[in-house]
């Protein structure tokens, strides 16, 4: 009898604290979120303003994807809705976001490091925004990337060949930006890539004989001899 209750007792306790767990993450997914909003300057129709709010719960908010398993957010896709402002460190405790898409927006200055912390990221979408910089260092680091979207920025210095350390990589854009220098010849290295498209840019020199060698190439577009428009 003491032996069983002492089981159920503990059985009861890990339930509550698991519990307890998966509020305290979704609060920090929701967190993250209003510290997304908040970042905002303005955006049309009012749309994020009057529908991410505390008194209702996220994974109903629009845009916002969650996993009925874990209870956490894992896509967020705001692409289109005409915001403007910049993004916020915070977005880097979406833990188990999968998809990210905040493409054809006005969004500006860089992309956070903090971004880095996204491992389960799949998809990052950010095209055409106003972002400017160095094409960002932290995605060499996130290993379960397939398709990046960069397209339509102001993306400016050379495409790092860090880049080769997604070795799951299936698809790059990064057409219409403001890349300089050669190919790298890593790129060449990325054994899934279906699309690359580097057109519209400043790049100069050969292109690299590896990337010829990629068997899953679909698509390739170079154009290194055009500026950008």
């Amino acid at each position: 009898m003491g032996r069983s209750f002492t089981l159920v007792f503990f059985l009861v306790i890990f339930i509550l604290l698991h519990d307890t767990t998966s509020l305290a993450n979704i609060s920090t997914d929701e967190a993250a979120l209003l510290a997304l909003k908040s970042h905002i300057s303005s955006h049309s129709n009012n749309i994020l303003a009057s529908n991410w709010s505390s008194s209702t719960p996220v994974c109903s908010w629009i845009g916002i994807t969650c996993s009925s398993r874990h209870n956490r957010v894992t896509a967020l896709d705001i692409s289109s809705m005409q915001l403007h402002g910049t993004i916020p460190p915070h977005l880097g405790n979406l833990s188990f976001l999968v998809s990210l898409n905040i493409s054809y927006n006005a969004f500006h200055v860089d992309l956070p490091l903090e971004l880095a912390h996204l491992q389960r990221l799949k998809l990052i979408d950010v095209t055409s925004n106003n972002f400017t910089g160095a094409i960002p260092s932290f995605l060499s680091l996130l290993l379960n990337l397939r398709f990046v979207y960069l397209s339509s920025n102001q993306f400016s210095g050379k495409i790092p060949s860090s880049l080769s350390n997604i070795t799951k990589l299936e698809v790059l854009f990064l057409e219409r930006n403001f890349l300089e220098g050669e190919i790298p010849r890593e790129i060449g290295d990325l054994r899934y890539l279906t699309i690359l498209d580097l057109q519209y840019n400043q790049l100069s020199g050969d292109i690299p004989p590896s990337i010829f060698n990629i068997t899953t190439m679909q698509t390739w577009k170079d154009f290194t001899s055009e500026a950008t428009p």
